[in-house]
């Protein structure tokens, strides 16, 4: 029992120097190492950061074995790497620095939505894309999430309406003004359609893909919106994501699809720990970019 009352107190002085900044310090860091790991997860460094960490290893260890020559090969090699990675991830990381800076500092703890609002814009836009698909019509949604897609939607015209299938079907109808741009929907809403999109520069993607799908892979590579491509040759429906295309989608699976990347209170991500999160990601990007190949 003394043990235990000498544990307590020992714990309580410390608690009593703990200062409100010291609280706030800790978690300004807690929010730093979770967002480091977080773009680890999903921009594929895991195992460049394990390789830093086994260099930083025999670094230490030719550093405490007095070994002049491997310590000297190491020293360069981390010092090279380093800026051999800002180079390789050079997308990814403006694509992280474009989100701390077009977020305020709600949106740093995660994205601020109405649900219900979004909900009823995604079940609209799955039955527009079903219509659309069946008429073969081609159609071009992107959803915006944290980055804002102010630049595109200054190109187009704006709305600023509920998001309704009808209206959908309507805006992509052949031969109208606005049917061969893109509509970008914010908060659940249409905010502006007939807008212009950037188009991937991956020399990697299919021959056959369409302006279209170049479009929505090019608005997914410089921002973090979600993109829905309807092709007007074959009806088929595809998602693009983070620069990855998922092509030939059912409606059940697009609403899915949907639901998963933009709802923040998804039943996936419900109860679940950062570590929990994190490896479904990982594993989710495993899975698309295997489906991909």
């Amino acid at each position: 029992m003394k043990f235990i009352g000498d544990a307590a107190a020992f714990v309580w002085n410390i608690v009593q120097t703990i200062r409100p900044n010291d609280i706030l310090d800790i978690a300004v860091v807690a929010l730093i190492i979770y967002k480091i790991i977080s773009f680890v997860a999903k921009t594929g460094l895991a195992k460049v950061i394990r390789g830093i960490i086994f260099l930083l290893a025999v670094l230490w260890l030719s550093t405490l074995l007095d070994l002049n020559v491997v310590e000297f090969l190491m020293g360069n090699t981390i010092e090279l790497g380093f800026i051999a990675i800002i180079i390789l991830f050079q997308p990814e990381l403006r694509r992280m620095l474009e989100r701390v800076g077009s977020s305020n500092i709600t949106q740093l703890f995660g994205r601020n939505v109405n649900v219900k609002e979004l909900e009823t814009a995604i079940d609209q836009s799955v039955s527009a894309c079903i219509e659309l698909s069946k008429s073969r019509t081609g159609a071009l949604i992107a959803f915006e999430r944290d980055i804002k897609l102010d630049d595109p939607v200054k190109t187009g015209s704006i709305l600023n309406a509920n998001t309704l299938a009808e209206l959908l079907v309507t805006i992509f109808f052949p031969n109208t003004p606005l049917h061969d741009g893109a509509v970008i929907i914010r908060d659940g809403k249409i905010t502006a359609a007939g807008c212009m999109l950037p188009l991937s520069n991956n020399p990697n993607l299919s021959r056959a893909l369409g302006m279209r799908h170049k479009a929505g892979i090019g608005l997914s590579e410089t921002s973090d919106a979600v993109v829905v491509v309807v092709s007007e040759e074959t009806g088929s429906i595809s998602v693009a994501v983070d620069g990855m295309l998922k092509r030939h989608l059912a409606p059940d699976t697009l609403g899915k699809l949907l639901r998963k990347e933009l709802l923040t209170d998804d039943s996936d991500r419900r109860g679940k720990n950062i570590f929990e999160r994190i490896s479904k990601v990982k594993n989710n990007d495993k899975k698309d970019h295997n489906k991909n190949s």
